[in-house]
């Protein structure tokens, strides 16, 4: 029960690294927010939750949209009294070549992915200011650390994930607010093993990069952010771990 009496908000949480994260929160006594643009899904896991025997709120919001997350913070805040951990967890990816890639599709990863992040942080963060002390832990990407085909926009835009964090972490840190990033590889939520279907690839050829010879699964995404969020990450700010298996530590393949 790490986080008996925190309020934890996470965006994103109708799918995926958000709704695994939401309920590791919910399971260790943390009163969680479900935030998300697909109201649907959101509500699903916050009936979950609530089954768990604990409380929860569902929060329909664009976190590319000033309002709709100023308005979710209001309303947390209004709800809870207040907010002890953010997870910028909402995003999304366009795959295209860079030599392709619409203008269009550019601002809709810049916007949800980064611009995203820096408005929740924003926001939360002057509530956190108020409190004297936060957890913000924002969704990265190995795409950050190293370039991948066809996600031009996607690799920016995390990169920029990360790059924010370290700004926000030595301005705010003098507030005891604590301010990381996750980087995973490819993990198995809805959305990727739906694009194993429609394009008929294969995970094994992801897979024989990796040294540990797996993707990870949702779970293994959470167990790191709960770490930063909790107390046994106090002295640790500006920093980024990457969950992947052991490939940004590997040259070559294996088995080439």
């Amino acid at each position: 029960m790490r986080f008996e009496d925190k309020v934890a908000v996470v965006t994103g949480a109708g799918t995926g690294i958000g709704k695994a994260t939401a309920l590791a929160f919910a399971r260790e006594g943390a009163s969680v927010v479900i935030a998300d643009i697909d109201i649907k899904s959101a509500e699903a896991v916050t009936k979950e939750i609530k089954s768990l025997g604990r409380k929860a709120l569902t929060i329909k919001a664009d976190v590319s949209n000033k309002p709709d997350v100023v308005q979710m913070v209001d309303k947390v805040v209004k709800e809870f009294g207040k907010i002890d951990i953010l997870v910028n967890n909402a995003g999304v990816v366009v795959v295209c070549p860079t030599e392709e890639l619409a203008e269009a599709d550019w601002d809709k990863v810049v916007s949800v992915d980064l611009k995203g992040t820096f408005l929740c942080s924003q926001a939360v963060a002057r509530q956190m200011i108020k409190q004297g002390s936060g957890k913000i832990v924002s969704l990265a990407s190995t795409a950050a650390h190293r370039g991948f085909y066809g996600l031009g926009a996607y690799c920016a835009s995390k990169g920029g994930v990360i790059s924010l964090t370290r700004q926000m972490a030595a301005e705010w840190a003098k507030y005891n607010i604590n301010v990381n990033t996750v980087s995973p590889s490819t993990t198995l939520t809805e959305m990727v093993r739906k694009y194993y279907e429609d394009t008929g690839k294969s995970k094994e050829g992801q897979i024989r990069w990796i040294p540990l010879g797996r993707l990870n699964e949702p779970d293994d995404v959470s167990a790191a952010i709960l770490f930063l969020a909790s107390a046994d990450a106090d002295n640790i700010t500006g920093q980024d771990i990457l969950i992947d298996g052991g490939v940004a530590a590997l040259f070559w393949p294996k088995g080439v």
